[in-house]
């Protein structure tokens, strides 16, 4: 644990300490998240000594201006720290004024003026070929359990997010003729519009269960159903996810849309080129088909030296 005697003036350093205690006594926090909490205050006090030229008191730390955080930020982004560490370092520091406050210490409402930075948008990881492939032909559950045309209803959408990288929604949107088709056509985000082959082995799961299942399929309407006959809900098909992923030993990024991810991945890894996959996917920007897929540098630059003229 860092010694905040060395950074801060003997009236801070008590506050310090007296802070990370009521972390751990009225908050509980883990050990591991204390430590972070208390590295984040001691980068930030040295940072302060420097800036300021001495090693700052309860004084100086109720009076620092907005300007004085955003300079210790802009210390942290130069050195390499990442937006999601800035956001925690930041979240420590208020946490620590609000102890301040809270205790009569000092208080400093500019601290309040300081945005936190924003995070990059999260996607799920991509399972390897081998966990997307049990996820999807799994049938760990009797038909005690579970009606065969349900088992083969999961079945059947799953199959559909992995085989055609299809969100849930649209997956469960498809109509029989739509299904009957060579290539679906899918409506996506922005009503936009975009052909997806649909594979043999989806082609195959959509058969199983449309033989399986009870109800009348009419052509127009929504193919999977519930247990009641009405559309099907996409919490349950979520829900036998999480089941699965107990039964197979899958990781908890194992999601429905993380097969749709995997999808992509996979597509990316065996060689397909990125704008393909964006069409695919129906991504507007081919940026966002990049963090899509977490593209690394090595095929960014083998997709730049088979589509330049020079590579």
């Amino acid at each position: 644990m860092p010694d905040f005697a060395t950074s801060f003036a003997p009236d801070a350093a008590a506050v310090a300490q007296a802070w990370l205690a009521s972390l751990r006594a009225e908050r509980r926090m883990a050990p591991k998240t204390i430590e972070a909490y208390a590295r984040d205050l001691a980068q930030f006090a040295q940072f302060m000594a420097e800036h300021l030229g001495e090693a700052p008191g309860a004084e100086a730390l109720a009076s620092l201006e907005a300007a004085d955080f955003r300079a210790f930020l802009a210390s942290r982004r130069r050195a390499d720290a990442s937006s999601r560490t800035l956001a925690r370092q930041l979240s420590s520091l208020r946490s620590f004024y609000r102890f301040a406050e809270k205790t009569h210490r000092f208080r400093n409402p500019a601290l309040s003026a300081i945005r936190s930075p924003k995070l990059p948008h999260a996607v799920p990881k991509p399972l390897t070929p081998e966990k997307a492939a049990s996820l999807v032909r799994s049938d760990p559950f009797s038909a005690a359990e579970a009606p065969r045309w349900e088992e083969a209803r999961d079945q059947a959408v799953l199959t559909l997010l992995y085989a055609c990288g299809l969100r849930i929604s649209e997956a469960l949107s498809l109509t029989p003729a739509a299904a009957e088709a060579a290539t679906l056509v899918i409506t996506g985000k922005g009503n936009k519009t975009r052909r997806v082959p649909l594979l043999p082995a989806a082609r195959q799961a959509i058969a199983a269960y449309r033989a399986a299942c009870p109800f009348t399929l009419k052509a127009d309407e929504p193919m999977f159903r519930g247990a009641r006959g009405g559309p099907l809900n996409p919490r349950l098909i979520q829900l036998q996810v999480v089941r699965l992923r107990g039964a197979l030993g899958l990781p908890e990024t194992a999601t429905p849309h993380a097969l749709r991810h995997s999808f992509a991945s996979h597509l990316l890894a065996n060689g397909a080129d990125l704008r393909v996959i964006q069409e695919l996917l129906g991504h507007a920007s081919l940026s966002t088909t990049q963090v899509y897929t977490e593209v690394n540098r090595a095929q960014l630059l083998a997709q730049y030296r088979k589509a330049h003229p020079g590579g």
